[in-house]
This record gives structure tokens, sequence and C-alpha cells, in this order.
């Protein structure tokens, strides 16, 4: 009876990739995938003198990035700090699903959204202890941008979302040391 299970899960396996690698979605219309995607990270850090314990207290929350981006967020599904909830971030941004976390990190991913492309957009936000004193703020994101049109545009999107995360990092420094952004 296992061995007939295990035949079964494999086979069902190969039908699920087949249909993915063909570009079909579940039901049945074709989805909106990357032929040759073009991965790219951006990974930037900054030292808060608080601990990790403190700073995570501030800006740790899935709808904590509101002060610090100056966004609306709501979380529109689920609970807020539970795997699988989901904030919107405004209409430029539209809906983030909280996809993984632990006591001093989270991780959200962008979903499909209708009519374009999928940038498998993720985002960690992480405190980390340097001392029982200090501790650095690193915010990673990776992403898809192949569909952008030729290298130039690759690295002016890469440039503006780095002094738009820079940013967003300095603002959350500032809340956790001070308890408000900068000015």
């Amino acid at each position: 009876m296992n061995r007939a299970r295990q035949i079964w899960g494999w086979t069902l396996a190969v039908v699920c990739s087949v249909s993915v690698a063909a570009g079909q979605a579940p039901n049945g219309q074709t989805a909106l995938v990357v032929t040759n995607p073009h991965y790219v990270s951006i990974m930037l850090d900054i030292t808060v003198n608080r601990s990790a314990t403190e700073v995570w207290k501030r800006v740790g929350k899935f709808c904590d990035i509101a002060e610090p981006f100056q966004l609306p967020c709501k979380i529109v599904s689920g609970k807020d700090g539970e795997v699988g909830a989901v904030r919107f971030l405004g209409s430029s941004i539209g809906n983030e699903i909280l996809v993984g976390k632990t006591d001093l990190s989270y991780t959200y991913a962008q979903p499909l959204k209708p009519g374009e492309a999928y940038d498998l957009y993720h985002g960690t936000v992480e405190a980390k202890p340097l001392t029982s004193t200090t501790s650095k703020l690193i915010y990673t994101l990776v992403y898809d941008n192949s569909m952008l049109r030729d290298e130039a545009a690759r690295e002016k999107d890469r440039a503006e979302r780095i002094a738009l995360f820079t940013k967003g990092l300095n603002n959350m420094k500032s809340l956790a040391e001070s308890g408000a952004p900068p000015r």
C-alpha cells in the first residue's frame, strides 16, 4: 500500500511539474511566467544603538513597515505576525504575504498580479544582535528584473530600490533609537 501511495505521489508531482513548466495555471489560464528570469538580490544593513529585542519591539510587526516607509498598511487577511497573514500597502504596492518568520525576522512575498509577469519579489527584515546594546537591521530583497527593457533600466531600477530601502532603514533606525523617524 505504501508503494502505491509513493508511486501516486511521484506521478502527481510529475504531472504538476509539467503543467507548471508548460505555463498552465490550474484554472486553465495561461500563467504569466518569465521564460529567462534574471534574479537580483539587494542586501542592506544599518547598525542600531539598541538591542535587537528592543529594535524588534519597535519595528518588527508586519505592519510596522508603514511608518518608516510612509505607506498605509492594513492586515487584510489572517492575523498580524502569523505566517499566511496578508498586508495591503496601498495601491502602488498592493498585497504582501507573510511567508516566514523567526523571533527577530520575517519574510514576505508579493503574489502574482493580474496581467503582469511574476517577478518573484520577496523581502526579509531582520534585527541581528551585535552586542547586548547594539544590533544590525538587515533588509534583503530578491526579485526578477528580466522584464525591464535593458541593462540601463535594470541598473536604474536597482539604484532606485537601494535609495528607497536605505531611507526606510534609516527611518527604522531612528524609530528604534528615539521613537520617532527623522524629519
